[in-house]
């Protein structure tokens, strides 16, 4: 059971990240390149530091896995998992779609996140039994049902492999429409009902910690791309869609062996 202070102690630690992010917003920053060639900044750093600080004083005794700054006590009861800016491609180049990722495991799964766009200050908050809210005020998807008229949303093509990719596309031409762009926004645009489906391939625990409680919680559903719950050990394919039947629609056309017609 999540304990009550976790969501408010979720919320302060966005509030850590948003000062942080926002002094740095659009100012000339020295972009460093990380060994895997994604961007890095100050704000990263900074907004990772400051949250990494406040778990350390308020629970010193639960875990820490971060992307800037690597993990302590991971295999914790309790494990907190922080990407401080989830589109840092964005940030950089003053869009704001990017996002701050909080979410909390509890014993390797994810039950509670924090999709915090600071620019728009849009917060989105959810949890198992928590329902999910957006700045206050409860979050749920659409209730769309139908591939035909789902929209669907993805970071961008060059994130899959090729299998990835063609999976995606067999996706993309039974849905309505495709907007690319968006990290982890795209997720609370889902729980909020602006978008069906999204989905990716290829994330680290820090990009989907926190993502799934959010959708779970406002109703939707989100696994990996065998449809089996996400945690730990999870490889990083997630399909998120609005509801259970469209998932298992989405599902069933990213796992289909069938040729592509045209």
């Amino acid at each position: 059971m999540i304990d009550k202070a976790f969501p408010s102690f979720a919320a302060h630690l966005a509030d850590l990240a948003r000062i942080e992010i926002l002094q740095l917003y659009r100012t000339r920053l020295v972009i460093d390149d990380k060994a895997d060639a994604s961007p890095v900044t100050l704000a990263d750093r900074n907004a990772e530091a400051m949250m990494r600080s406040a778990i350390e004083a308020a629970y010193p005794q639960h875990g820490i896995i971060g992307e800037e700054f690597g993990n302590v006590r991971e295999n914790a009861e309790w494990v907190w998992v922080l990407d401080p800016v989830d589109g840092t491609k964005s940030f950089i180049c003053g869009r704001a779609t990017f996002v701050t990722l909080i979410g909390l495991l509890h014993r390797g799964v994810p039950v509670l996140g924090v999709i915090d766009q600071p620019v728009m200050a849009e917060r989105w908050l959810g949890g198992v039994g928590l329902g999910t809210t957006l700045n206050g005020m409860l979050a749920f998807p659409s209730g769309e049902c139908t591939l035909a008229r789902a929209r669907m949303g993805s970071t961008g093509p060059e994130y899959y492999n090729a299998e990835g990719l063609a999976k995606v596309q067999r996706l993309q031409a039974a849905t309505r429409f495709t907007l690319w762009g968006g990290d982890g926004y795209l997720f609370g645009q889902l729980a909020s009902g602006g978008l069906e489906i999204a989905i990716e391939q290829g994330l680290k625990l820090h990009d989907f910690a926190a993502l799934a409680p959010v959708v779970q919680g406002a109703g939707g559903v989100m696994t990996d791309w065998q449809g089996r719950a996400l945690g730990m050990a999870s490889a990083g394919d997630v399909l998120a869609c609005a509801t259970p039947a469209l998932h298992a629609a989405a599902l069933a056309c990213v796992q289909s062996t069938e040729p592509m017609l045209g």
